[in-house]
């Protein structure tokens, strides 16, 4: 890896995923046996993990790729050694794909290493679909294009929703508002982005964690 980030950065327009919600994963260490490669029943390591992603960014021609985790990792980008599992599995890769920046975050499994593996089988079969021709890699990333850690929308909550300086609206109010915004702001409405779209989502996120404050 170019960099990494240490502790997690966490792209704030995606959700977290809650504790008790996350899953066991099942990625496996794959072995050479007589010039053939096979999977074993061994779960994949940190550092096998790491290696599937940086081999599946450089097969995508990502650019400047920085993996973020709770995992402190050499300057090789391989983790370094005595370390126990961080509390938080959480994962983000950042990078850049024909100039434009991309976030893959996953925290769906209980291990680093399996959310490490996650994105790297993410983007290998990313790549399997371009070969169809119905849509190119900049395309099918596009929603993976979030807002970087500690780029909360400027323009505040309330007005990203449309309400006034001071309302406190309730968690309905404020999925309807989000709702009405992001039909008319997604990517592929007129004149709606990806950006105006992220700036919605983490308005959304703001919103929710204040009034539950």
């Amino acid at each position: 890896m170019n960099d990494q980030r240490y502790p997690l950065q966490w792209p704030n327009a995606k959700p977290r995923t809650p504790n008790g919600s996350r899953q066991f994963g099942r990625f496996v260490t794959r072995r050479e046996r007589a010039g053939r490669g096979y999977k074993s029943n061994e779960s994949v390591t940190l550092s096998e993990a790491i290696k599937r992603l940086q081999d599946e960014l450089d097969r995508l021609g990502a650019a400047d790729f920085i993996l973020s985790t709770n995992v402190a990792l050499r300057l090789d980008g391989l983790p370094r050694g005595g370390q126990s599992a961080p509390a938080d599995p959480g994962v983000c890769v950042y990078f850049k794909l024909k100039g434009k920046a991309h976030a893959l975050p996953c925290d769906r499994f209980t291990e680093v290493e399996q959310n490490i593996a996650a994105i790297a089988a993410h983007i290998e079969a990313t790549r399997a679909i371009e070969r169809y021709g119905v849509a190119d890699m900049g395309e099918l990333f596009r929603f993976a294009a979030l807002p970087a850690p500690g780029q909360d929308t400027a323009r505040g909550w309330r007005t990203v929703l449309g309400f006034d300086e001071g309302d406190r609206p309730s968690t309905a109010l404020i999925d309807k508002a989000y709702r009405k915004a992001a039909s008319m702001s997604h990517p592929d409405k007129p004149g709606g982005s990806d950006a105006r779209m992220a700036e919605i989502n983490a308005a959304r996120d703001q919103a929710l964690q204040e009034i539950r404050s």
